[in-house]
């Protein structure tokens, strides 16, 4: 498997895949890789002839210093999953914040047409900034085709897309399921931080999602979003930090139900100093 940690050698290496006519995906990582990334890349590879993986904690989409000090970076574990993906088809990127902001770690600013301003955004200070600055160097550097992005981030696929479509960047949006444990918890690279009893106690999360969709079908948006409070101010481990129900495509919260639109459920919870975030589509 080929690593690289400078963006020049990377380039040199993508030109000359772009001369033999190579189609290439790209999957985006902060590293501490699961099966959620793995069902990624194996999509990405299905679709291309080769897939970069950039494995980058990137400082500037975090508003809280202490998550980034504690953040997983297990670069050997995540190279040994990837192997077991495909030994011969899949590029690592693993850039220094050196290689990706030189001497100047700082975000540009956007304008996501407000989808910036919901949800994250009103609880993670410039978050989508730090998103939009390094999802847009990465795709200048690597030029990819098609990149892959989850559902369970799905407002910062929503941003992407924007993105992509304000900067006019010849790379196709994909994207792709939330991967769950067996028992439904949402994969995430967090989730390795979990204690014992926050980790038993997390499925909750997805239980409660599935049920409000359940409500949905009959009540008001008020009704299940009173439900779903109530059903965490009565869970000793989880705190919920917030609940919303959103148009699917503008993400705003919803004032009054429509048949003719679509919504999803957007959830975040703490266990212990563990943030956790989920959604599901309602109808």
């Amino acid at each position: 498997m080929i690593i690289f940690d400078d963006k020049i050698d990377l380039i040199a290496f993508v030109d000359g895949l772009k001369f033999k006519q190579k189609t290439l995906g790209f999957v985006p990582t902060m590293g501490a890789l699961h099966e959620g990334h793995s069902s990624l890349i194996t999509k990405g590879l299905e679709e291309n002839n080769v897939v970069v993986v950039s494995i980058f904690v990137n400082p500037t989409q975090f508003d809280n210093t202490e998550d980034l000090v504690k953040y997983p970076r297990t670069l050997d574990s995540d190279v040994a999953l990837l192997e077991n993906v495909s030994e011969d088809k899949i590029v690592v990127y693993a850039p220094t914040v050196e290689d990706i902001y030189g001497d100047e770690v700082s975000s540009i600013s956007f304008d996501f047409d407000g989808l910036e301003y919901e949800m994250e955004g009103k609880f993670r200070d410039g978050h989508f900034d730090g998103v939009g600055t390094i999802i847009k160097r990465l795709f200048e550097i690597i030029r990819p085709d098609r990149a892959y992005f989850g559902d369970k981030d799905f407002q910062q696929l929503m941003i992407v897309k924007k993105l992509v479509e304000k900067l006019g960047l010849p790379v196709t949006v994909v994207g792709c399921d939330i991967f769950r444990a067996a028992d439904g918890l949402a994969m995430s690279s967090r989730n390795m931080r979990l204690k014992p009893e926050h980790r038993a106690a997390a499925p909750f999360i997805f239980q409660t999602l599935k049920t409000a969709k359940e409500k949905f079908g009959t009540k008001s948006a008020k009704h299940v979003r009173e439900w779903v409070i109530e059903q965490f101010e009565r869970h000793h481990l989880l705190e919920l930090e917030y609940f919303i129900i959103a148009d699917a495509k503008t993400l705003q919260t919803i004032k009054r139900k429509s048949n003719q639109k679509s919504y999803r459920a957007f959830i975040a919870v703490y266990a212990s100093d563990i943030r956790l975030i989920d959604n599901i589509a309602l109808n």
